[in-house]
């Protein structure tokens, strides 16, 4: 359990932070950067939860995003942490069980819109919308993490997890629409210049 008695520290005032060994590094370090976009998919991904109505189909809606909204926690630790520290021990793993979760919730909202007939637009209702916009910031953090890993090891269920989850953005946004009776935004291609 972690408690918090005093919100600010004083300790990032010069540009460092603290990692989850305690090491300090620069706060504009690709590690950094990595972790910090995970928690920014996750802060996108609460605001898709805030736009979910209530009742069914959207329960699952919320109980899957909410279960992302956790791992997401997981993965920010892990990539807080370097190889090597005894902190890491004690982390929650991103293993091929959750994998198989998204893949499987990928299937089932999927299955909940029609079939995709051509490309479309990030837009349709609210939550559809925030759900697109959480799937771009997924593609950015997945970008990140596959940059730091590159200098130091990141594993591979991490990649997986982030890849998996902005395909699961993207059906979830479909499936959204779906159940709002929105059709989803075609893309509508330029004429060619003649």
């Amino acid at each position: 359990m972690v408690v918090l008695n005093r919100i600010y520290t004083r300790t990032g005032d010069h540009g460092e932070t603290a990692l989850g060994n305690g090491t300090r590094v620069a706060k504009h370090s690709l590690r950094v950067s990595a972790y910090g976009t995970v928690d920014e998919l996750n802060a996108c991904l609460g605001l898709a939860v805030a736009a979910i109505p209530a009742g069914d189909p959207w329960d699952r809606h919320r109980e899957v995003l909410v279960s992302i909204q956790s791992r997401l926690f997981d993965i920010g630790a892990d990539l807080a942490t370097p190889e090597g520290s005894p902190v890491r021990e004690r982390l929650a793993g991103i293993g091929d069980g959750q994998i198989d979760e998204l893949e499987n919730w990928i299937d089932e909202f999927s299955a909940a819109a029609p079939e995709i007939r051509n490309f479309i637009l990030p837009g349709g209702s609210e939550l559809a919308s925030r759900l697109h916009l959480a799937r771009t910031v997924c593609r950015r953090a997945e970008r990140l993490i596959v940059a730091f890993g590159h200098g130091e090891p990141v594993g591979d269920e991490v990649v997986k997890f982030i890849n998996r989850t902005s395909d699961l953005l993207f059906a979830m946004a479909r499936a959204a629409n779906h159940a709002s009776g929105i059709d989803d935004v075609p893309w509508v291609p330029a004429d060619p210049v003649g």
